[in-house]
C-alpha cells in the first residue's frame, strides 16, 4: 500500500509505502502539479490517559470485553493507534473485574492486542483530600497497598504499565521501588504531597506528574506547593490535559516552557461520557453534566471539571496555539514522548518503522475557541487502514 502526503516533521511531500506491517519506503518529492488538498501524515498518536468513551467507563462492573474493543476502535477514529484503558478510583473489586476484562479483549483480536500497550491505574492510591482528590469517590482512595497491586495485575494478565498515585503515603516510596522493579511506572498525581515527599517518590524512580495542574486544590500557598516541585524536578515528565477547558492558554505556555518539549507528553483524559451530547449523567454514582462548549463537570456548577471530552488531536493542535510549538513538537508530545515515559518502541516516519499512521488535514484556527481535534483522514494500524480511506 501506499500514500502520498506531507510530513508532519519537516512539511516536505512524501510517498510512503508499506508492505505487511512495515514501511519499506520514503520517497521526498515535489508538491504534485493540480492537487486538491492538502493532507498530512504523522505516526499514529499515542494517548496514555484514556478512561472510556461513548457512554462506557473501563472503571466499572459492567464492562464487557467487547465494550473494550468499541472503546479501542473508536480512537482509531481520532488518529489515535496506541492506548492505555484508564481506571479511576474504585472499589479493588471493580479494578478486578474491568482488567479482566480489558485482558480478555485482548487476547479476542490482536487489533486492539496491539492498540494497547498497557493499562493506567489513575488511582486508588491516591489522596482523600478534597481538591486534589478531584471526582475520584472518597471512600475507594486508600494507601498504596503492594498485594492488592499484584492482584490486579495478575487479573490484568500482567498488562498493568502504568499506575498514577500520591506519594503523601509513608508506604509509597516503598511501593514505587516495587512496581518500578517490576517494570510498572509510577506517576504522581492527586496529591497533597509536600516537596519532601515528591522528591523522595523520584529518588524511589516516580517518572512522571499526571495531568500537572488538575487534580488540585483550589487554593494553594504562594510557595513551597506541589506543583512547583514537580514542575522544577527534571526527571518528572509532565502530562497535560489540553483541551482548552482543563489549563488555561498561559499555563501550558509557561509549563511547556519550563518543562521542555521533551519532557511533556499530551493525553486526552476522555471520560467514559466524552462522545455524548449535552446534558446530564450519571456515572459511578456521581450527577456529572456535560455542558454545551464541551467542558464535563460535576453536575450542577461550571468549574470543577470531572475529565474531559475532546480527543487527543486537540491537545496537539491546541499546544501549537496555546505554547507556539510546531505541529512536528507538538506531534512528538502526543506519540514520542508518551512512548519514552512507557518504555515503549517510538514511531518514526522511516523505513523499517511499524506503518502506525494518521493521516490528517490541519483545520483553521478559530481565534476564540480551542480546537476540537484534528481531521482525521484515516488510520493506519500495523499497516491496515482501521478508519477511513486512504487518498486515491
Amino acid at each position: 500500500m501506499e500514500l502520498l502526503a506531507r510530513r508532519y516533521d519537516t512539511g516536505c511531500w512524501t510517498r510512503l509505502v508499506w508492505q505487511q506491517d512495515r514501511l519499506v519506503e520514503l520517497e521526498t518529492l515535489a508538491r504534485p502539479p493540480g492537487l486538491k488538498e492538502e493532507l498530512w501524515v504523522a505516526p499514529g498518536l499515542v494517548d496514555i490517559q484514556v478512561n472510556g468513551y461513548g457512554g462506557q467507563e473501563f472503571a466499572s462492573d459492567q464492562l464487557r470485553p467487547e465494550h473494550v474493543q468499541q472503546i479501542v476502535r473508536q480512537h482509531w477514529h481520532f488518529g489515535v493507534t496506541r492506548l492505555c484503558p484508564t481506571l479511576t478510583t474504585q472499589s479493588p473489586e471493580v479494578f478486578e473485574h474491568a482488567l479482566r476484562a480489558i485482558d480478555q479483549a485482548c487476547r479476542d483480536d490482536a487489533l486492539v492486542a496491539a492498540s494497547v500497550p498497557g493499562v493506567h491505574l489513575e488511582g486508588p492510591f491516591i489522596s482523600r483530600e478534597e481538591g486534589p482528590r478531584g471526582a475520584h469517590p472518597a471512600q475507594h482512595c486508600r494507601r498504596p497497598d503492594w498485594e492488592l497491586f499484584c492482584r490486579w495485575q495478575q487479573a490484568a494478565g500482567g498488562r498493568v504499565r502504568l499506575m498514577t498515585l500520591s506519594p503523601e503515603y509513608d508506604e509509597a516510596p516503598r511501593f514505587i521501588r516495587q512496581a518500578v522493579l517490576s517494570g510498572v511506572r509510577i506517576a504522581l498525581g492527586h496529591t497533597a504531597a509536600t516537596g519532601q515527599q515528591i522528591l523522595q517518590a523520584v529518588d524511589a524512580g516516580a517518572t512522571l506528574s499526571t495531568h500537572l495542574g488538575n487534580g488540585a486544590h483550589r487554593t494553594l500557598p504562594r510557595h513551597p506547593n506541589y506543583l512547583w516541585t514537580q514542575l522544577g524536578e527534571d526527571r518528572l515528565a509532565a502530562s497535560l490535559i489540553v483541551d482548552g477547558h482543563h489549563l488555561p492558554p498561559e499555563v501550558v505556555r509557561v509549563f511547556v516552557r519550563a518543562k521542555g518539549v521533551r519532557r511533556c507528553v499530551l493525553v486526552s483524559d476522555v471520560s467514559g461520557l466524552a462522545g455524548l451530547p449535552p446534558g446530564e449523567y450519571t456515572s459511578s454514582g456521581c450527577r456529572l453534566e456535560i455542558l454545551p462548549d464541551g467542558r464535563l463537570v460535576i453536575a450542577g456548577q461550571r468549574q470543577l471539571l470531572a475529565g474531559a471530552s475532546r480527543p487527543l488531536g486537540a491537545g496537539v493542535l491546541n499546544a501549537m496555539r496555546f505554547a507556539g510549538v510546531s505541529l512536528a513538537q507538538a506531534v512528538a508530545m502526543a506519540t514520542r514522548n508518551p512512548c519514552r515515559v512507557l518504555g515503549l518502541r517510538v514511531d518514526r516516519l522511516q523505513v523499517g518503522a511499524v506503518a502506525d499512521l494518521v493521516v490528517f488535514r490541519l483545520p483553521d484556527f478559530c481565534p476564540d475557541e480551542p480546537a476540537a481535534g484534528l481531521d482525521v483522514v484515516a488510520t493506519v494500524l500495523q499497516g491496515q487502514v482501521v478508519f477511513g480511506q486512504l487518498p486515491q
